[in-house]
């Protein structure tokens, strides 16, 4: 199957319903993402259509959780999933974060050739940055432990603002460790067409 027609049965099985243009955009990103990584290796999966599936499909599951307004993807590594979440949502303000110089390039490059307006990128580590606004929420897919993550970024997320963590398994030890001062009891089940084994997204809010 083509990388345009597992496109199409993903978005179909996630019941989106997306713009050509956007359809368009995510499949240059793949193409774009498979040309870098034969030489700087930013992901392990290889073949177009598994990307398709295990990195643009994985990473929209989370759309209907998401609210418009700034986000942050923290530990992006080759802009996911934030970049694929930025071409869907263009109602989404988007910063790509990674301390990793090579990934954080390949990123710009993404933005400038995806002509992504909505979406920025932040080379350095979250722990260190001081943003000149805070966001509305943070996100990550695979950057680190729940608790670790929500540590990373903490202070780069508005009072109330919400932190979103995409996970395999039902991560119950992970919630348990959580610092008092922010909730996790929002755990969505994702069903992503295409994808083997459990997806779900921990939405955790901060407090005052």
């Amino acid at each position: 199957m083509t990388p345009a027609a597992t496109l199409a049965q993903g978005l179909e099985g996630l019941g989106l319903v997306l713009p050509q243009e956007a359809t368009r955009k995510l499949l240059a990103y793949v193409d774009l993402l498979a040309k870098w990584n034969r030489i700087y290796n930013l992901t392990a999966i290889r073949e177009p259509e598994r990307m398709v599936s295990y990195h643009l499909i994985d990473s929209l599951a989370v759309l209907p959780h998401l609210s418009a307004g700034t986000l942050v993807d923290v530990g992006s590594g080759g802009g996911l999933p934030g970049i694929p979440l930025a071409i869907a949502r263009p109602d989404l303000r988007i910063t790509l974060n990674d301390s990793n110089h090579t990934k954080g390039a390949f990123m710009q490059q993404a933005v400038i050739e995806l002509d992504l307006g909505n979406t920025e990128v932040h080379v350095g580590r979250a722990e260190h940055w001081r943003p000149d606004a805070l966001f509305d929420g943070a996100i990550s897919r695979a950057f680190a432990e729940l608790a670790d993550f929500i540590a990373a970024c903490r202070h780069l997320v508005k009072p109330g603002g919400f932190f979103a963590a995409m996970k395999g398994l039902y991560p119950h030890d992970e919630i348990a460790r959580v610092a008092s001062g922010v909730k996790c009891e929002k755990v969505f089940r994702l069903n992503v067409p295409r994808v083997d084994g459990e997806r779900h997204l921990v939405v955790c809010e901060a407090g005052p």
